[in-house]
C-alpha cells in the first residue's frame, strides 16, 4: 500500500533535494544539474539561485562555465530561456520542440505571406559559423522577407533553431542584449545521449531526483511536457518509481530510494532567484505556497521578484533597486525571524556588493 506522507513531510523533501535546508559546498555546475537547470530569462537569476544554494558561492564559477561553453542559455522546456549544462541541453532541448512549435504557430500569424520554413532556412545560413546579435539577425532576415516585422522573423528563428544566447549576455556583469549562434557552432557537433521515450524518462528522473515526490501534473507543468501518465506508471511498473499519497489524496511519485524528510526539520530563511523554479511553472505550489499568498505577488507583465522563504513557505518577495535588497514580507515574524532575516538580507547584501 503507497504510504501517506503529510504537507511538512512534502515542503522539507522538497527543500532538501533543492539544497535550501543547508548550503552546500559543491560545484555550481554540480547544483544547476541537480536542479535541472534554472530559469534564466532574467540574467542574474540563475547567480542568485546558486547563492542560495551553494555556500560562498563566487559568480565567477558560473562565468567561466559559461564563457568555457560548459554551460549555455537557450529557450528550453516550455518555450522559456533556461541555464543548463551544455550536453543535458543537447537532449533536453529536442524534448521542448513541440511547445516551441506552439509559440512559432503565433508568431506565424504575422509573417504576412512569408512561409516559416524559408525564415528558418535563411536564419541558419545566416547563422552558419558565427553570431548575430537579435537587432543584426533581424535586419539581415528583413532583408529577404521585407514584408515581415524583423522581431517576427528572429521570434521564428527563436523557436525552430537550437539558439544560444552567448556571453557577454547572461554573464554576471554581462549586459549586452542577446546575441545568438547555432548550438553546435557554440558548443561542438555531436549527438543528443537519449532520444524519444527514453529522454522522457530521464527528464521525469531528473525532475524528482531534484524535486520530487510530484504529481504528473507537477512534472508537466515544469517541463510543458504533455500525457506523460502513461510513461509514469510504466516506470512504476518497471519499479523505478514509487507511488506516494499527498496530504489532500494526491497520487505522488517519487524514485525509488530516495527519502521522505522529516516535517520537523528545521527550514531557515531563505531569499530564493525571481523566477525559481521550486515556486514557478509549478502545479504541486501548494506545497510550498499558498495560493492567495503567490497570487499576490504575479505581475501584469509576468515577471518575477525574487521570493522570501520563512520555515520553509512562501512569505513576501526582493527586490534589488539602486544596488540595495529591498524586501515585501507577508506575515508576522518573531524577533527570532527578523533576526535570521536581517542575516539573509545581508548575505545577499553583501553577495552584490562584492561582486558588483
Amino acid at each position: 500500500m503507497a504510504e501517506k506522507i503529510t504537507t511538512g513531510q512534502w515542503n522539507r523533501t522538497l527543500l532538501h533535494r533543492q539544497h535550501l535546508l543547508e548550503r552546500v559546498a559543491e560545484d555550481a555546475i554540480e547544483v544547476l544539474d541537480r536542479c535541472v537547470g534554472l530559469q534564466a530569462q532574467d540574467p542574474r537569476a540563475p547567480f542568485f539561485g546558486l547563492a542560495s544554494r551553494i555556500a560562498d558561492f563566487d559568480p565567477s564559477e558560473l562565468d567561466d562555465l559559461l564563457t568555457d561553453r560548459e554551460v549555455v542559455r537557450m529557450a528550453m522546456l516550455r518555450s522559456t530561456v533556461f541555464l543548463m549544462d551544455a550536453e543535458d541541453a543537447r537532449w533536453v532541448r529536442p524534448l521542448a520542440q513541440p511547445a516551441l512549435d506552439a509559440e512559432l504557430a503565433i508568431h506565424a500569424r504575422k509573417l504576412n505571406g512569408v512561409r516559416p520554413a524559408d525564415v528558418v532556412t535563411d536564419a541558419a545560413e545566416l547563422l552558419a559559423g558565427g553570431s548575430l546579435s537579435g537587432t543584426e539577425l533581424g535586419r539581415a532576415l528583413q532583408e529577404r522577407h521585407p514584408d515581415a516585422p524583423a522581431s517576427t522573423l528572429v521570434a521564428v528563428a527563436r523557436c525552430a533553431l537550437p539558439l544560444v544566447q552567448v556571453p557577454p549576455r547572461g554573464l554576471w556583469r554581462g549586459s549586452a542584449a542577446p546575441t545568438y549562434r547555432l548550438f553546435d557552432d557554440w558548443v561542438g557537433s555531436g549527438e543528443p545521449a537519449v532520444a524519444g521515450d527514453e529522454a522522457r524518462r530521464d527528464l521525469i528522473r531528473l525532475y524528482l531526483r531534484g524535486f520530487g515526490p510530484a504529481t504528473v501534473a507537477g512534472i508537466q507543468s515544469w517541463c510543458g511536457l504533455t500525457r506523460l501518465t502513461p510513461l509514469v506508471e510504466e516506470m512504476e511498473a518497471d519499479w523505478e518509481l514509487v507511488e506516494r499519497i499527498g496530504p489532500d489524496g494526491e497520487r505522488l511519485f517519487d524514485l525509488e530510494g530516495l527519502d521522505i524528510v522529516d516535517a520537523d526539520r528545521p527550514a531557515p530563511i531563505r531569499l530564493l532567484a525571481p523566477y525559481d523554479n521550486v515556486l514557478v511553472a509549478q502545479a504541486d505550489r501548494r506545497r510550498i505556497a499558498e495560493k492567495e499568498r503567490f497570487g499576490r505577488l504575479r505581475t501584469p507583465n509576468g515577471r518575477s521578484p525574487g521570493f522570501v522563504l520563512v520555515d520553509g513557505w512562501l512569505a513576501g518577495s526582493w527586490r534589488i533597486a539602486d544596488g540595495r535588497v529591498h524586501l515585501e514580507v507577508m506575515i508576522e515574524l518573531s524577533s527570532s525571524q527578523r533576526d535570521d532575516l536581517e542575516t539573509e538580507v545581508q548575505l545577499l547584501q553583501q553577495f552584490l556588493d562584492g561582486n558588483g
